[in-house]
């Protein structure tokens, strides 16, 4: 068949569920390096292109109802991806690309400009970041640099006069009456013309979002925000929903983690599972630290009556593990969408007079006290995750850290190709602390494995770890 030439688009249909394609990029990396496109191009240790080619699938393949990322492998285990340095610029070539992500022969605009997105954080993170040595990752400081150069280079941070950024957090493993839920609050959210910052996901990270559009639409706001971070280990089960307009890829869960307190402004967590825990955990903890006792962050979890066990599970847990002060710093509202825009509002006005008191920037929260337990990348094994201390008699930030690897381990367990394969090789992560601790963590996980919160998998859940005293 004659090839197709259109518009920085150049495509060859082929057979079933998967076309090949030319993209050229457009806003950005138009030009690299012969060594960055060598880089690029490299398959061996070292080489940017297996976790290229694992994001760009995913953005691809936006929209699956699946978080099993060696089955969208498996789907697509032909695809591939090219790079040809030419005089007018860089062209990436897509073989065996999901059909999805074209109409009438064209890719759709929205997922070009997040395929590059990926090229644009993946080439920049490693020559920037990594190889540059300008960043000593071992140190607190530098992580945060880092973090701020990334955002920044993302285009990310806006230097305006207005606090907007809202985080909304939650599972990808909802039901469809949290996931209407979640559009409630975006809808409220968007009326009210702030903008949403989630982890680009389905689910509670699509359903804000989708809320906001309408809300900005009805205010005439055409430069509404929906802002996507993820990192190369979730995107495979996590692709980016086809809301997005602004999606950054960080380096690691943990930088992750902190782009989301450091460019939002406050949060909300909607229903979820182990993952949307890690989150809360992760916030809690950092708020904890004494250094950040005065520092404003509005912290709400809200849902549909459906999700009230859920937090009184997430409650009674903080309670008993990390303490009543914790519980100080949240909100829970159950079933009232437009009472959770309204004190979001409130909140916000706090902290943007509290940062003009302090005259802290209003893109980038600076002052933010990170404990470094919080910013190094945790690698969940076998050893590691057996070797986490779990006792209650540790500070209660430091606990807060330990429990927030526990949780991204079983993240990681449930839906990471390389761990769920180590499990299958080792047996489940051994989970172990003090009785206390760990009777109170036992009961929380199978809550949420009675309330099907673990994955989208259609079997019976297989848990990727034991509890034991």
């Amino acid at each position: 068949m004659q090839n197709e030439k259109l518009t920085g688009i150049e495509l060859r249909p082929t057979q079933g569920a998967t076309v090949d394609a030319e993209v050229w990029p457009e806003g950005s990396l138009e030009v690299l390096s012969q060594v960055e496109t060598e880089i690029l191009r490299s398959e061996s240790e070292g080489g940017l292109y297996a976790i290229l080619r694992r994001c760009m699938l995913a953005v691809l393949n936006s929209g699956a109802e699946t978080d099993d990322a060696r089955a969208v492998h498996e789907q697509y285990r032909h695809f591939a991806i090219g790079f040809i340095q030419q005089d007018r610029g860089l062209k990436v070539t897509l073989k065996s690309a999901p059909a999805p992500a074209f109409v009438d022969g064209k890719m759709i605009r929205g997922t070009r400009e997040l395929l590059f997105a990926v090229l644009r954080d993946i080439v920049y993170v490693n020559s920037e970041i990594r190889e540059s040595g300008r960043f000593d990752l071992a140190t607190s400081e530098n992580i945060t640099n880092a973090v701020f150069h990334i955002l920044r280079n993302a285009h990310l941070l806006q230097s305006d006069t207005r606090l907007d950024l809202v985080v909304c957090w939650g599972g990808h493993a909802i039901g469809r009456a949290e996931y209407d839920y979640s559009k409630k609050v975006g809808y409220e959210l968007g009326l009210r013309n702030l903008n949403v910052c989630t982890g680009c996901g389905p689910g509670a990270m699509k359903g804000p979002m989708k809320g906001a559009t309408i809300g900005h639409a009805k205010q005439r706001n055409r430069s509404g925000r929906y802002v996507g971070i993820t990192e190369p280990g979730i995107i495979a089960a996590e692709s980016p929903n086809p809301i997005v307009n602004s999606l950054v890829i960080m380096p690691d869960m943990e930088k992750r983690l902190e782009a989301f307190v450091r460019a939002g402004h406050g949060i909300i967590v909607l229903p979820g599972g182990v993952g949307t825990a890690e989150e809360i955990l992760y916030i809690l903890g950092i708020l904890l630290h004494p250094d950040n006792h005065e520092l404003p962050m509005p912290l709400i979890m809200t849902g549909p009556p459906e999700s009230e066990e859920y937090f009184r599970h997430i409650d009674t847990f903080i309670a008993a593990t990390i303490g009543a002060e914790a519980q100080k710093r949240y909100k829970i509202i159950i079933d009232d969408p437009e009472r959770v825009a309204r004190e979001m509002i409130i909140g916000l006005e706090g902290v943007q007079e509290f940062r003009r008191n302090h005259g802290d920037a209003y893109y980038f929260n600076w002052r933010l006290r990170i404990d470094h337990a919080f910013q190094l990348p945790f690698e969940a094994t076998h050893e590691s995750m057996r070797e986490l201390d779990l006792n209650e008699n540790l500070p209660p930030h430091l606990l807060a850290a330990n429990l927030r690897r526990v949780f991204s381990g079983i993240v990681s367990g449930n839906v990471r190709e390389d761990t769920i394969a180590a499990i299958e090789r080792d047996g489940p992560f051994e989970i172990v602390g003090s009785t206390g601790t760990m009777k109170l963590l036992d009961a929380l996980l199978a809550a949420f494995v009675s309330q099907g919160r673990m994955k989208l998998a259609r079997d019976a859940y297989k848990p990727c770890y034991r509890v034991r005293a």
